[in-house]
């Protein structure tokens, strides 16, 4: 490792775990939010934009703010650390390449929340766009349904890669075992792994629905986080189901926090 490693590496270490908690902290509004609804005490299903706006609204909801956008945008910066510099090793063949540029559009979209709390500070922002009008946008332009079908395949392959990495405990060999006792083992290792399933669930309905909407040229059948919750909801045991997903994005919000703690972001 290199002078400039070693300078550069206590910097990232504190950029990825940052952006772990806020990560974390986005997926147990939304499933908080999402199991008050399946349990009938209140509550909606909500993307990350609402859970984000849900915050803002609480006490001291600027600082909250500001706090969450510079950690998301930590998470933005450390996916593309991880992308350009392939600190997780993957090579340029055709599956590390793809993971890769899977590591920076995930670093987009999260770029793109942590400049959504920046415009909430200054008050910029009217009004949050559907996942129908995005998907409408994108239609619009020449060749936007094959882009539109080409992210919905890859969301639902993403989705299909949370449930197989939740089958075969990938996830462990990124953590720093030794540091964490028998129970903290066995209470990260349940959560992961209900975790992982649930956003894959949700993961697949949403690449089904943009899917669908671009076979049929219809954006209004494209549907964001929220909109695979309430689809979850409409299904027979419904609020069952949903409640399984709802605690299982909480469970996954769990399994950032074990990242922040436990994650080795030296690779």
């Amino acid at each position: 490792m290199n002078l400039h490693s070693h300078v550069m590496m206590p910097a990232i270490k504190v950029i990825a775990r940052c952006g772990y908690v806020a990560k974390g902290v986005v997926y147990l509004i939304v499933g908080s939010l999402a199991t008050l609804a399946a349990t009938g005490l209140g509550g909606n299903n909500v993307g990350t934009k609402e859970a984000i706006n849900h915050l803002a609204g609480q006490p001291f909801g600027s600082v909250m703010l500001a706090l969450l956008g510079i950690g998301l945008l930590g998470y933005a910066v450390w996916r593309a650390v991880q992308a350009l510099l392939d600190t997780e090793h993957l090579g340029h063949g055709l599956r590390g390449l793809a993971t890769r540029l899977g590591f920076l559009i995930s670093g987009g979209i999260y770029a793109g929340l942590a400049l959504y709390c920046a415009n909430l500070l200054r008050n910029a922002v009217t009004g949050s766009t559907s996942t129908t009008d995005r998907t409408a946008e994108l239609m619009s332009h020449p060749g936007g349904m094959l882009l539109v079908l080409a992210i919905g395949i890859g969301f639902a392959g993403v989705g299909l890669r949370q449930v197989w990495r939740a089958i075969k405990r990938s996830y462990l060999k990124n953590w720093h075992m030794i540091e964490m006792s028998e129970a903290q083992q066995r209470l990260a290792e349940a959560a992961t792994r209900w975790g992982l399933c649930a956003r894959g669930a949700v993961f697949l309905i949403i690449g089904g629905f943009l899917v669908v909407a671009a076979i049929q040229t219809n954006p209004s059948q494209a549907q964001g986080l929220g909109g695979a919750l309430n689809v979850l909801a409409r299904q027979p045991f419904g609020p069952w189901l949903l409640g399984l997903v709802a605690l299982g994005l909480m469970a996954y919000a769990i399994y950032c926090f074990v990242n922040a703690r436990f994650r080795d972001v030296s690779r």
